[in-house]
């Protein structure tokens, strides 16, 4: 039986063709090596056999479980260097995973819709999972606008506030704002997009979320900043909103709604906007087929959540009655994201571990290097897409993007449609 796990193992990474080295040391101390000699190296020690087994039968969630639980060990490097090597030798289109020994990503697929079963009451479940965490938790890692989301790098040397910063006003621009508009925007996390819009472009906002944590310092934000006139955070679900808006915003929060949801979704935005209103969503994607969620991004992570491809987005949006105005990819943007926010949680780790304890830190390292390397190495996007009731709403050349970009906050006065 042994036998037969280490020669699973040695085909599954034989094939592989790894650029790089990837060392293991096996429960019997015997030690393998792997990959052409070139580039990083990296050294893991898998301790028990069943640690192993579960490995080969499925890589995911078999080597983070294994690494949370102590059972896989790091004798030189570590998880980044790790998916750096396993990932370089991958030569398949996007999309295209290279499958375990024993594939189960086909019973993920068709267990999917299941998976992205969010009902109300369970997205308010899966949330609080993920963004209910402490507070200082996220201080670890994060601006301190809070900014849990994809930065825009138009610049490769930016700090992340900087990118941050370049990401909102990016936002901003497609959304085409005048004084006084009424903005919707759909997860709000902890109000920075909000209050920003609020006041830099002087719209009225109106933010919902399902975090009581995210709400709570929203509303705090939005008093030490007097910008309370101007500012409304709700915890309601998006699809208990009722009214209409000039402008809809949502970032970060479609990754949330589950394939089941998005005729849903988009038709609520649709019934939510003004006849001239404009709608700018933001969210992680993938550049190759419909897929399923990672076993351990859905287990520990995120709950409820998946990646779409951008033909599972516009499938819904053609059916909504909404006009496609303007799509725009980012593509390695979320990689130098979470390439420093991995580095700020590596510097104070040890305050996660007083948080929490050493198996959630763990967790939460090896979830910030996979996320890292699935934008850096695999076929994971950022997708903004711009909406609209009206397709003569906006601009019919997309010059005034980069127009607002440079000018920052000042306001667009009011451009119209055919400039």
């Amino acid at each position: 039986m042994l036998a037969a796990i280490l020669e699973l193992l040695n085909r599954f990474l034989d094939r592989l063709d790894l650029r790089g080295t990837l060392t293991i040391t096996c429960p019997n101390k015997e030690t393998r090596s792997y990959g052409d000699g070139n580039g990083e190296t990296v050294h893991v020690s898998i301790n028990s056999w069943t640690a192993l087994w579960r490995i080969v039968v499925a890589p995911d969630p078999g080597v983070p479980e294994a690494y949370m639980d102590g059972e896989l060990t790091f004798v030189e490097g570590d998880p980044a260097t790790f998916l750096k090597v396993i990932y370089s030798g991958k030569t398949s289109a996007p999309g295209q995973e290279l499958h375990p020994i024993l594939p189960t990503d086909k019973l993920r697929y068709l267990m999917r819709r299941l998976h992205q079963f969010n009902p109300k009451w369970r997205s308010r479940t899966n949330v609080k999972h993920h963004y209910d965490l402490s507070r200082r938790l996220y201080d670890l890692f994060l601006d301190a606008d809070r900014q849990y989301s994809c930065g825009y790098f138009p610049k490769p040397d930016l700090t992340l506030e900087q990118a941050q910063i370049a990401k909102k006003r990016h936002i901003a621009a497609k959304l085409l704002l005048d004084e006084g508009m009424r903005v919707l925007d759909i997860g709000s996390g902890w109000g920075g997009l909000g209050l920003t819009l609020a006041r830099d472009y002087g719209a009225r906002v109106r933010g919902v979320t399902l975090s009581d944590e995210q709400l709570a310092l929203s509303r705090e934000r939005a008093e030490a900043e007097k910008l309370g006139e101007r500012v409304n955070f709700d915890l309601i679900d998006y699809r208990d909103v009722n009214g209409r808006f000039d402008r809809i915003v949502s970032v970060g929060m479609f990754e949330h709604v589950g394939v089941n949801h998005y005729g849903e979704f988009f038709d609520k935005a649709y019934s939510l906007l003004e006849d001239e209103g404009v709608m700018v969503l933001h969210t992680i994607g993938r550049t190759g087929p419909p897929d399923a969620t990672s076993p351990f991004i859905r287990k520990y992570i995120f709950p409820g959540g998946y990646i779409p491809a951008l033909s599972e987005i516009m499938r819904s949006v053609e059916t909504s009655g909404l006009h496609v105005t303007d799509v725009e990819v980012l593509t390695d943007h979320y990689a130098e994201t979470l390439k420093h926010w991995r580095e700020r949680f590596m510097a104070r780790r040890d305050e996660a571990v007083a948080l929490y304890d050493e198996r959630f830190a763990r967790m939460w390292e090896f979830y910030l290097a996979a996320s890292e390397a699935a934008f850096r190495y695999q076929d994971m996007v950022v997708f903004q897409l711009q909406l609209a009731r009206d397709k003569l709403s906006v601009p019919r050349t997309r010059d005034y993007i980069t127009d607002l970009d440079r000018a920052g906050t000042q306001r667009r006065g009011k451009m119209k449609a055919v400039s």
